[in-house]
């Protein structure tokens, strides 16, 4: 009835075809009853829910301590929705550092034709795992 990823237009009251609203209303794709925020950390930005475990760029704290991060985008807790411009105001995700450590390694290879020039440069960037613990919001 609808393409991919298309909205129905708007409708006079009397046509067969649902109004935006009650489309969202439901359609079970836009309903989540499981509380999530997203959250801005290392400059990118994390899709988060209660006892999910990231890996975001590292941060400067102990294993076994406890991380607050207060730069929240987003939360739903299940019902509604709050988006904040550009953060939600009071509103903060706490996790648990659970390790320090260090990802894959990753290749930066130069190369240029006709001319004898190969460089290899190796790197592996220094990550930190952590458990979400409480999205307060």
């Amino acid at each position: 009835m609808f393409g991919y990823g298309e909205f129905p237009a708007r409708r006079e009251s009397n046509s067969n075809f649902p109004s935006v609203e009650s489309w969202l209303r439901t359609n079970q794709t836009f309903q989540n009853t499981m509380a999530y925020a997203v959250i801005k950390t290392g400059g990118k930005q994390y899709r988060v829910a209660a006892g999910d475990k990231i890996d975001v760029e590292k941060l400067d704290l102990a294993v076994d301590s406890e991380a607050t991060f207060e730069e929240v985008l987003m939360v739903n807790d299940g019902s509604s929705i709050k988006i904040g411009s550009p953060v939600v105001d009071g509103a903060t995700v706490t996790a648990k550092v659970l390790d320090q450590f260090r990802g894959p390694k990753g290749v930066a290879f130069k190369f240029k034709r006709r001319k004898g020039y190969h460089k290899t440069k190796g790197f592996r960037r220094h990550l930190t795992k952590l458990e979400i613990t409480s999205i307060n919001g």
